[in-house]
């Protein structure tokens, strides 16, 4: 597929609407009354549209600051994922065992 904007370029955006999906299968695995079921699919969402949004911005400051927002999302998400495990609600080496 041919990108047709800046932020649909191989790299990093490709990487997150790989996670987006992952995270997607994941939470129908999982009841909608927990609080990160609700945070993990926010945040994963949030990462994809400032990751875009970010691209689309002409100055370098711009940029800077959504990436930096984008980055902190990352960062929930992977608090996220220790909440689920910290509750028994994801095994972190599920997805190794599949592999």
């Amino acid at each position: 597929m041919k990108a047709h904007f800046d932020h649909e370029k191989p790299g990093v955006y490709q990487e997150t609407i790989r996670f987006v999906a992952w995270a997607g299968g994941l939470l129908e695995t999982l009841p909608k009354s927990l609080a990160a079921y609700d945070q993990l699919d926010r945040v994963s969402t949030s990462i994809a549209l400032n990751i875009a949004e970010g691209n689309g911005k002409c100055s370098a400051p711009d940029r800077c600051r959504f990436f930096d927002i984008t980055r902190g999302f990352a960062l929930e998400c992977a608090a996220c994922l220790d909440v689920l495990v910290a509750k028994k609600r994801y095994e972190a080496d599920k997805r190794r065992r599949a592999d």
